[in-house]
């Protein structure tokens, strides 16, 4: 007999002769050690499967390649020891087929929207969960993490970003300059309204720049 330890996020299936005969949960356990008896230890903590650089073709004919991720657990561990050679493998292929069937059935202005994306991410966990039902795997999200043009029409969506942004920046100067009109309009019209503003004004310059202000006896100032 031999001791094992089972931790807390495993648990060990214990064959015997080719046959299954016990699953051991966590804790520590006396197993028999004979050449007949074969012990698969299976991690039951969260994983994360990526699919990426997928280059797909969206509704509008447009090629974009994609990075998707799915975060899964093994949920039955007898099926995904025994029901597949290869599991993982599988559950890649089931993301990244749900993958190419989603983003295939939208255009790429929507695909550059967020609320477009959240759309493909919303279509992917079905399908993936519907193969990986059968592995022993429970899939707890899918998502897209980038997504992007690809050849020239990358080139022009970025000139396209760039006359964006310096259009933004002209009309921002455009709003400064008419705000600036607008408060020399208004101090000009209250200069007017108000002549004995103005000619405070003029003393105030005069006396900031080391001048002697008099005032004429029409109450003009007169700089010496």
């Amino acid at each position: 007999m031999a001791k094992i330890t089972v931790q807390t996020h495993e648990q060990v299936l214990v064959y015997r002769d080719g046959a299954f005969e016990s699953q051991l949960e966590p804790g520590r356990y006396a197993v028999r050690q004979a050449r007949r008896t074969r012990q698969e230890r299976i991690d039951l903590r969260i994983r994360q499967l990526s699919v990426s650089g997928q280059e797909i073709f969206t509704a509008d004919g447009v090629t974009v390649r994609v990075t998707a991720i799915a975060r899964w657990k093994v949920s039955d561990a007898r099926a995904f020891v025994e029901r597949a050679e290869a599991p993982e493998e599988l559950l890649h292929v089931a993301l990244q087929l749900a993958v190419r069937d989603a983003v295939g059935r939208h255009e790429l202005d929507e695909l550059l929207r967020p609320e477009g994306r959240d759309a493909v991410a919303a279509a992917l966990g079905a399908p993936v969960q519907a193969e990986a039902t059968d592995l022993g795997i429970t899939v707890l999200d899918a998502a897209i993490r980038d997504l992007g043009v690809v050849g020239e029409l990358r080139v022009a969506l970025a000139e396209t970003a760039v006359e964006r942004q310096r259009g933004r920046a002209a009309l921002e100067r455009a709003r400064g300059e008419a705000a600036a009109l607008r408060s020399m309009a208004n101090s000009a019209k209250l200069l007017d309204d108000h002549p004995a503003l103005a000619t405070l004004r003029l003393v105030q310059a005069a006396a900031d720049s080391g001048a002697t202000v008099v005032l004429t006896p029409d109450g003009l100032p007169s700089r010496t």
